[in-house]
């Protein structure tokens, strides 16, 4: 096999690790591994927080804000193919707008033309979730690709109306979560400090002999046993705030991508990969006689953006028939009930 492939074949773990390579944002990384003495050669890799990171060091190669939204989609749920082998673009996309759980990609059995996603923590299949929140896949494409479009129009006729819309939800989303992640970590760190309080007070009434030995070690292992788990969640807190606040794919990115695509005539995975972020799906329901799907897009760096509806942009008709024969109409989160 080795002698019949091609020089030029790369495998997919080969492409893989590509992706993860940070020097090609122009960095340089040291201390990636190490090695246990001079005498022995073999090297061992060493933990992400302990390597020294020297940023914009020699010319990248790909953008700093590219290399980002690709380890954010690649630290997502694997997308994982179907029975024969297939794989669809909204895999890892879209999630139940009830549980919030990952919806799944299937097929039907009898017509394998139909695909379609549902909650894959629904009751039935031994979930929770109430609902199967199904929803076909050639109606989220009508739906997505009328939505980008609709936005796309948005940007290009009424452009101060979109910057202004884009920054606003950006600044407003971006804020609130660093507020609530901050919060959280205040609280993790007076415990902590309590914690170190407690484990000094219970000691002095161990040597004082108000406690007994045995007592003050079954104590003082649980009080390190939580305080190890605290100090790994002060750990990836400080981290994503770190993160957040150096954040490099900005409003004006998303909006220069909005424009890319104001001509698209169809659906493809790099205008949904680098758009969208999630879509929340919710279940089909019937209002005044007719079934109704609600969707709800949050796009890359921005979140939801709510079209004014004073604005001469209609929502996309779409309209799909399920496997039952009943027609299903889309309607957005802002004006379904």
């Amino acid at each position: 096999k080795t002698k019949t492939r091609p020089a030029t074949k790369w495998n997919g773990s080969t492409i893989t690790h590509l992706l993860y390579q940070q020097e090609y944002c122009g960095d340089v990384l040291n201390f990636k591994t190490y090695s246990k003495s001079y005498k022995n050669k073999k090297r061992i890799h060493n933990d992400p927080e302990n390597w020294v990171v020297f940023q914009d060091v020699h010319e990248p190669i790909i953008e700093r804000a590219v290399f980002e939204q690709v380890q954010q989609k690649r630290g997502k749920m694997r997308k994982r193919c179907t029975s024969n082998g297939e794989h669809n673009m909204f895999s890892g996309l879209l999630v139940c707008a009830d549980c919030g759980c990952n919806l799944h990609f299937h097929f039907n059995q009898g017509n394998p033309e139909i695909k379609y996603f549902n909650c894959s923590n629904y009751k039935g299949n031994r979930g929770t979730c109430q609902s199967t929140h199904y929803i076909r896949v050639d109606f989220l494409e009508e739906v997505v690709l009328g939505e980008i479009r609709r936005l796309t129009k948005f940007a290009s006729l009424y452009e101060d109306d979109f910057l202004k819309a884009v920054i606003g939800h950006s600044q407003q989303a971006g804020e609130a979560d660093r507020k609530l992640k901050e919060k959280e970590l205040k609280a993790l760190l007076a415990r902590d400090e309590e914690l170190d309080g407690l484990f000094e007070r219970i000691y002095e009434d161990n040597v004082s002999g108000k406690i007994s030995d045995e007592r003050f070690s079954r104590m003082s292992r649980r009080y390190e046993d939580e305080q190890k788990e605290l100090t790994e969640k002060i750990k990836q807190l400080r981290s994503e705030i770190e993160k957040q606040s150096s954040r490099t794919m900005t409003t004006d990115m998303f909006i220069s991508l909005v424009r890319k695509y104001t001509r698209a005539k169809k659906l493809t995975p790099r205008m949904l990969n680098e758009l969208v972020e999630k879509i929340e799906v919710f279940n089909a329901e019937k209002v005044n006689g007719v079934w109704e799907q609600r969707l709800r897009i949050h796009y890359n760096c921005v979140g939801t953006i709510e079209i004014p509806s004073a604005l001469p942009l209609p929502t996309p008709d779409v309209s799909v028939n399920t496997r039952k024969g009943v027609v299903v109409n889309y309607a957005p989160c802002d004006v379904a009930i």
